[in-house]
């Protein structure tokens, strides 16, 4: 196993380094610092005053009027320079709608170029408060059923997210191939997150494998299906602003880099189960021959591919569903629908992901009963030399 993986792990530490972004903010970037006006802050301010008005749509040329209510409220200003101001701020009707209240608590933009009410403007909702307790409610549940493994998985997580706003969000602005950067990252992530939740073993070193076997065949088939299909990746409102930002990037890799970043998950997932259950099947019966043990685990393997497609293409499906619901609204024609440049990036990432998820169990399936198979003769001939070893000390 150290022959397969030990290339793999020089090859990742050679990519770190070499596609490692470096200090210089990128075009993207740069461009963004001139978006915003220089100094700009986003204090918070509580809701003191709620003016709902009306801010209707009128109708006209066959198109029906459209009820609105927006809002003019108060705010105080909790922190930055302006705290302990009140300003008066008008909220759009979908803010509005969503729901406010005096209390709330909102995240405001601060011009300091700008003098009179026009210096605030509402952002967004605070959102601290719900984030943080399901954050620490997760992280409490995962480690009081799973314990120390689940203590490791989440500092693994950690790791996991480190690498991507580290290295793999800027190697994708900057110059670099999305593919590497992509491959190089996830290949870092499974081989910090597997053996830091699962333990150094031959079980973990098994479902390693089949992990980076499904990565590299994600990265193959997504580059044929990505050219083949023309994907351009730009699909979306935050897609189309970072070509305002950088039209130089490649989106296409970008969209690519997704199918891959997409199967990590899932991957480890497949994977690891599938060792597992070869090593409990060899510890069971450790006179099972690798053919016994391999068809015994692909039996499992088949049962968890067929919920884990289901899994695939349900969590596609429910973060395509405005894209989904919108297509509803147009009733256009179903085949023209699904090809659509918006929706054949769903689709492709995930067929993609699924194949390269079913092809997985097998290859993982092959190597946990080859390596099984493989330590269970070394531990016997080790056990075997003992015993020879302690009846010639007897003997004499």
């Amino acid at each position: 196993m150290l022959l397969l993986l030990v290339p793999v792990g020089l090859a990742t530490v050679v990519g770190l380094v070499v596609l490692w972004p470096g200090d210089e903010p990128t075009r993207a970037e740069q461009a963004a610092e001139l978006y915003l006006p220089p100094g700009t802050t986003y204090p918070e301010g509580r809701v003191s005053v709620v003016e709902p008005i009306d801010c209707s749509l009128p109708g006209g040329g066959g198109v029906p009027a459209q009820p609105l209510t927006c809002a003019n409220v108060v705010v105080e200003v909790l922190d930055g320079d302006g705290a302990g101001e009140f300003r008066e701020l008008q909220l759009p009707a979908e803010v509005y709608a969503a729901g406010i209240e005096e209390g709330d608590v909102l995240v405001l933009t601060r011009d300091p170029a700008v003098e009179g009410e026009g210096q605030y403007a509402f952002f967004d909702y605070d959102r601290d408060v719900p984030i943080v307790a399901l954050t620490v409610a997760f992280a409490v549940v995962v480690v009081a059923v799973a314990r120390l493994r689940g203590l490791a998985a989440l500092v693994g997580l950690a790791f996991a997210f480190t690498v991507m706003l580290q290295f793999l969000l800027p190697g994708l602005l900057g110059d670099s191939s999305p593919t590497m950067v992509s491959l190089v990252g996830s290949s870092a992530i499974m081989f910090v997150v597997l053996y830091l939740a699962h333990g150094f073993s031959a079980r973990t070193t098994t479902a390693l494998v089949g992990t980076l076997f499904g990565l590299a065949l994600v990265a193959v088939l997504g580059a044929v299906a990505v050219s083949t299909a023309r994907l351009t990746g730009l699909t979306s409102e935050e897609t189309n602003t970072l070509n305002g930002f950088d039209p130089g990037i490649d989106f296409s890799g970008i969209v690519l880099a997704g199918v891959v970043v997409a199967g990590l998950g899932v991957l480890n997932d497949v994977t690891i189960t599938q060792a597992s259950a070869i090593w409990q099947l060899h510890e069971v019966d450790p006179g099972m021959t690798w053919r016994d043990l391999y068809r015994r685990g692909m039996v499992v393997g088949r049962d968890h591919i067929a919920s884990t497609v289901y899994t695939i293409v349900f969590a596609y499906a429910g973060a395509s569903l405005p894209l989904l619901t919108l297509f509803e609204v147009y009733a256009q024609p179903w085949d023209v629908v699904l090809t659509s440049s918006a929706l054949a990036e769903e689709v492709i990432r995930t067929l993609v992901g699924s194949i390269a998820l079913v092809l997985a169990v097998p290859v993982t399936t092959a190597a946990g009963a080859f390596f099984a198979k493989a330590a269970g003769t070394a531990a016997g001939t080790a056990t075997e030399r003992r015993v020879t070893a302690l009846r010639a000390r007897f003997a004499r």
